[in-house]
This record gives structure tokens, C-alpha cells and sequence, in this order.
């Protein structure tokens, strides 16, 4: 059972258990230990977002890393993906990111990638778990401590740098953003710097939303959570498109010339498409979770590619990608991997492969997204008593079974227990609005009546 980590690291309220500076130096050694070298000194690349707790947490981890005898490299707030790429790039042991993404700055969090960059997988996690919380972690951890070994800690003030020339690598030599005037939105966080000054190099004529963080502000009314402040810019101004990032900059969701919001899963169908028929495309396949809509599905398949879902979380694509050899995943929320340019979701990058395809075929991205219609979605949550195994519960298979039978292959459902709360959520897609709400409801009364369940 996992006690710290969730699908994306370490998260919680800022001193609040577990995120709490004693917790911060404690994983830092843990992580100086797990990633040791006999030989030569451990290096840890530390960056952060722009939350006030992240001063706290950077000094907190910087603490236990250094009394390892490991060096901590710091690069400042940057983009998550940023972090992924300088650890691999800049040959760092591990790469450790403060941000809890899209949350509100109350919050905080901790990642951790590899030497290669990629985040790690459960195994390593659970490793780190039981070096702080497992029994007889204390003595291990307090063997390798040496008052002649301490570690440094040294500031590389030229990474944004580093990180905005691979972002502009990321994008076709042979073209430019000329001519295309773009709303970006930092959200107040990690990209605040980065986004602006990518897009304005390539030649685009930029407009900056959310480049004023104080600590407090970062997903504040602004940023992917709330994209509807950049929608109303785009329209206002005449802009191409839209861009809004979150908090650390690893999602993206784009709005379009008239106004609309590009989700993940349109991105992966206009990108999916676009490489397939460029011959681009490893396996004519692309990988997004269980949640992306049936409409995806339904448009890669006209076009001849097909689609592999795993669970929710967008290590788990990456996972599969890796496993099978693809290229392009994601998920709705706005995580898209290019495993040809970077090794997790990066907003940037992915907000570069859709400018390239709009200059290449010179097509407005209100156009370009026709590719994919998304199907009527209804999401029913309840708070459940208990969470047995849904194939033991007759009445809710058998409801499952005959909204199937109902939807054919014009739809799906998708019944799973929520990762982080006592919640069953049940998921109906079909192409018509009325037809998929009664389905749902029709799977959650089921699931009420099989188990019970806890007031709103």
C-alpha cells in the first residue's frame, strides 16, 4: 500500500502532513541515498513553480540531500518538463520538481524523474517510501551519514536558457511563428518566463497573460484552470489562437480562432492524424487513458490509426509508449507526450507540434480541429460506504451490461473506483445527449443500491 506517493508524486496542503519541511528533508535523504554512487559524488537537480512554500521545500530537500553527501544542483522555478529534460541533459543523478501543478497555491507537491528524465516507476517509489517510513529505515539511512561527507548546493542561473533552446529545437528548423499573433496564458507559474520568450524568438507577435507571480497567485483565476480569460483575449485582440498553460506548465489546453477550447484529446487526434499522414506515426497507434472521449477513438480509427488506453495518469502512457514503441499519448487534461522531443507531458512542446501543423497546411486551428467531434459525456460521482470489487456486484454488472448492449458501438462505459477518494464515478458516452444521461444514471442507482451510499 502506498503511503506518500499518489499518481504524481508527493501532494498535499503546505505544512500539512505529509507535506511538511521534516517530511521534505527526510525524502531528500532518501533520495541521495536510493540514487547513490560509490565512485563519485551524487548530483540532484532541484527546481521548483512559483508557490511561496517552494522557498521552504527547496531548502528543506537541499538539506537532507547535502547531509547524504550528495550535491544539489538549483535551477529555479521552471517548467516540470524543464526539470525532466536539464536532469537528463545536464547529467544529473535525479531530478527532483516542488510544484502541485494545477492546484491552488495552498498546495504543494514533490516529483521525482531519473537520471534519464523519465518519472519513476511504482517499484522505485515504493523504495523511497520505506526508506522513510519502513521499519528500520532510520538505521539505514543514519549509517551513511558522515560528518566529513556533506554535500554542496550550487545555483545554475543560465538553465532557463538551456530550457528555452530546447524548446525552440522542438519546433521545424525550416519554419517560423511569423506572421501569427498568439494569446499565452503562464498561469503565474513556472512558464511565466519561458512560454513568452519561446514564442516571441520563433517570430510570433505575443500577447502575455499571467506573467505576474507573487507566490500566491499562481491558477488564480487564470492558466489552463480557467481558460476562459484567454478565450475572451483571443477573441478581443483577433488573435490565431489561445495557449494556456498550468501552474508547472506540463498541460495545455489551446483555444482556437473563434474562441473554443482545444482540449487533449482534439490535440491528439489533429497530431495523431497530421503524423500519419506524413508516415510519422510508430504503429499507427496512439496511447491516451480510460477518460479521453469515445470520439477520439472514433476519429483515429477513420483515419486509420488505432488507440491504446491504460489508467488514469499520464506516467502510465508514458509507460505503454515506451513498452510498444509509440510516439504520441496523452490525456484530456492536457498531458501530450512527444517521446521524440521529450520524455513527459510538456504544454510547450505540445503547443509547438500544433503551431507547426497550422503553418504547414496554412489552416486557421478552428479548422484543423473538425478532425474530431467530441460525443455527449456524462460523469455521475458518488460518495460510496465501501468499495468491493465491482465484478462481485451482480446488479451493477448487470446495468453495465445492458447500457452496453444499448450504446453498441456508438459509445462506452467506464465504471471505476476514484485513486484518492472514497468515490465510484460512472462515465456514459454515446452520440446522443438524452440516451447517454439516462444510461449513467441508470449504472449509478445500480451502484446505490448494491452498496450504499455516504451524503454529498
Amino acid at each position: 500500500m502506498r503511503r506518500l506517493f499518489g499518481t504524481d508524486g508527493i501532494r498535499g496542503i503546505a505544512n500539512e502532513y505529509p507535506m511538511t519541511p521534516s517530511m521534505a528533508v527526510r525524502l531528500g535523504q532518501a533520495v541521495a541515498y536510493h540514487f547513490r554512487h560509490d565512485h563519485r559524488r551524487t548530483r540532484i537537480l532541484v527546481g521548483k513553480d512559483t508557490r511561496l512554500s517552494g522557498y521552504m521545500f527547496e531548502a528543506a530537500l537541499a538539506a537532507g540531500i547535502n547531509s547524504m553527501g550528495a550535491d544539489v544542483m538549483y535551477v529555479g522555478p521552471l517548467p516540470t518538463p524543464g526539470i525532466a529534460f536539464l536532469t537528463n541533459s545536464m547529467r544529473a543523478d535525479a531530478g527532483i520538481v516542488i510544484s502541485a501543478s494545477h492546484n491552488p497555491f495552498m498546495d504543494n507537491g514533490i516529483k521525482i524523474f531519473a537520471a534519464d528524465g523519465f518519472k519513476l516507476p511504482d517499484a522505485v517509489e515504493l523504495e523511497l517510501e520505506s526508506l522513510i517510513l519502513g521499519e528500520g529505515a532510520d538505521d539505514r539511512l543514519s549509517q551513511a551519514l558522515r560528518s566529513e561527507n556533506i554535500g554542496r548546493a550550487r545555483r545554475y542561473d543560465d538553465a532557463q536558457g538551456r530550457y528555452i533552446v530546447f524548446l525552440k529545437n522542438a519546433f521545424p528548423r525550416d519554419l517560423t511563428l511569423d506572421g501569427l499573433k498568439i494569446v499565452v496564458d503562464c498561469a503565474n507559474g513556472a512558464a511565466y518566463r519561458v512560454a513568452p520568450a519561446v514564442l516571441e524568438e520563433l517570430g510570433a507577435e505575443v500577447i502575455v497573460l499571467g506573467n505576474s507571480p507573487n507566490g500566491t497567485n499562481i491558477n488564480l483565476n487564470c492558466g489552463s484552470q480557467h481558460s476562459n480569460f484567454a478565450a475572451a483575449k483571443v477573441l478581443e485582440t483577433g488573435a490565431d489562437l489561445g495557449i494556456t498553460l498550468d501552474g508547472d506548465a506540463d498541460r495545455v489546453i489551446l483555444i482556437d480562432d473563434k474562441g473554443q477550447l482545444v482540449d487533449g484529446d482534439h490535440i491528439l487526434a489533429l497530431c495523431g492524424l497530421e503524423l500519419k499522414r506524413k508516415g510519422e506515426l510508430p504503429h499507427d497507434t496512439v496511447v491516451a487513458t480510460v477518460m479521453s472521449n469515445f470520439g477520439l477513438e472514433l476519429a483515429l480509427k477513420r483515419g486509420g490509426v488505432k488507440l491504446e488506453r491504460t489508467q488514469v495518469g499520464d506516467r502510465y502512457v508514458v509507460e505503454r509508449m515506451r513498452e510498444g514503441g509509440f510516439a504520441l499519448g496523452g490525456e484530456q487534461s492536457g498531458h501530450i507526450i512527444f517521446l521524440d522531443h521529450a520524455s513527459t507531458g510538456d504544454g510547450m512542446v505540445a503547443a509547438l507540434q500544433v503551431l507547426s501543423v497550422l503553418k504547414q497546411r496554412d489552416r486557421a486551428l478552428s479548422e484543423l480541429t473538425r478532425v474530431m467531434e467530441a460525443l455527449p459525456q456524462r460523469l455521475i460521482n458518488i460518495n460510496v460506504r465501501a468499495t468491493p470489487p465491482l465484478e462481485e456486484l451482480e446488479g451493477v454488472q448487470k446495468a453495465i451490461a445492458d447500457v452496453e448492449a444499448r450504446l453498441g458501438d456508438t459509445g462506452r462505459v467506464l465504471v471505476r473506483y476514484s485513486g484518492t477518494q472514497k468515490k465510484a464515478r460512472v462515465m456514459v458516452e454515446g452520440v446522443d445527449t438524452q440516451i447517454t444521461d439516462t444510461c449513467a444514471h441508470e449504472i449509478a442507482d445500480a451502484m446505490e443500491r448494491a452498496i450504499g451510499v455516504l451524503p454529498p
